[in-house]
């Protein structure tokens, strides 16, 4: 079994074991008591959530990167076999950008720091470490010969027409789409099942997508994402046994880039994942209209999911709303690939 059907089968099977080992990885988080912190402001709903069991994304991670390492473990030792060695940079920047994310997580469950209760590490800190490892794999986008047979390029949608980078343009282009799309899953995690039903459905789009280019090894990679991102979805459906945590949205994020990128499908990306830019703008816009109207608000609280809920609607309502607009972009996404 070969190609799409395989991807399928084994994003299937990491579905499967996700759920096996989910309960009893929630019961050792509820142990360790690394519960989740709540912003004082949000409503009460949120607000009985704390506690919670956070740091959640490594049961995303976790079976991701063994399960994906360990199919393409004999394509990435041979020497011959270059654009299977090219599986390892997107397993890269989940695994860089989910200890990011753990370290933040950690740091925020943390109370004898002198910080308010739920900030984990600076932001400065976290950015910088973002752009380290969006700088690492950029570099490695642009200058790894062989393995990335679409990054350095740009495909135009409707025109079909493909058009090569420079390094000097992609490489800080790279990092830019990396670290904003990693943001941007991150501001989206904020309601029960929100930020995984967006990633599976982005994950799957681009799937599709890789599978179009021949792109097998990152096929399989993104279906497996689906399937792991389904299973932690069966412990974080509202009401939410587990929150994802830095560690898997930060991740997620990143690695959802770093697929654009290396489809050379990146224009499409605002359109497939269209929720998290969403977030991610309604954020940039509310700090930017309060510092000129010196202390107005554009939304009644950002990100835009919690201007909804503090509108009246429930959480259920704004995920499941969100999932669908999120899903007929991503199949927008993909007629405008085929074309």
């Amino acid at each position: 079994m070969d190609g799409l059907p395989f991807a399928l089968t084994v994003g299937v099977i990491t579905f499967l074991l996700g759920i096996i080992w989910g309960g009893p990885f929630v019961e050792i988080l509820r142990r360790l008591k690394i519960g989740k912190r709540i912003r004082v402001e949000l409503v009460e709903a949120q607000q009985k959530k704390v506690g919670t069991p956070t740091m959640g994304g490594i049961m995303i991670i976790l079976p991701v990167f063994l399960v994906t390492l360990g199919l393409n473990l004999v394509t990435v030792i041979r020497p011959q076999t270059v654009f299977g060695r090219s599986i390892l940079l997107p397993l890269f920047v989940l695994v860089g950008f989910a200890l990011l994310g753990a370290i933040d997580d950690w740091e925020g469950i943390q109370r004898s720091r002198g910080r308010p209760i739920g900030e984990g590490i600076s932001a400065r800190a976290k950015f910088t470490g973002q752009f380290v490892l969006a700088a690492i794999a950029s570099f490695v986008l642009a200058f790894y010969e062989g393995g990335f047979q679409y990054a350095n390029q740009i495909i135009l949608p409707l025109i079909g027409i493909t058009l090569p980078i420079s390094p000097v343009i992609f490489v800080p282009l790279s990092m830019f789409i990396i670290v904003g799309t990693s943001n941007a899953v991150n501001f989206t995690d904020g309601l029960d099942g929100l930020a995984g039903i967006i990633s599976a459905s982005a994950f799957a789009a681009y799937g599709v997508i890789a599978y179009l280019q021949g792109q097998i090894f990152l096929v399989q990679m993104c279906f497996i994402l689906v399937g792991a991102c389904f299973a932690f979805l069966w412990y974080n459906a509202h009401p939410a046994q587990l929150f994802m945590g830095d560690t898997g949205s930060l991740a997620l994020g990143a690695t959802l880039g770093t697929v654009a990128i290396m489809t050379g499908q990146w224009l499409l990306l605002p359109l497939i994942a269209i929720v998290p830019v969403a977030e991610m703008m309604s954020v940039i816009l509310q700090v930017t209209y309060f510092r000129l109207t010196r202390g107005q608000r554009l939304f009644r609280m950002s990100p835009l999911h919690h201007h909804f809920e503090l509108g009246g609607w429930s959480e259920t309502q704004i995920v499941q709303r969100f999932w669908l607009v999120g899903l007929l972009s991503a199949m927008a996404g993909i007629a405008l690939a085929l074309i």
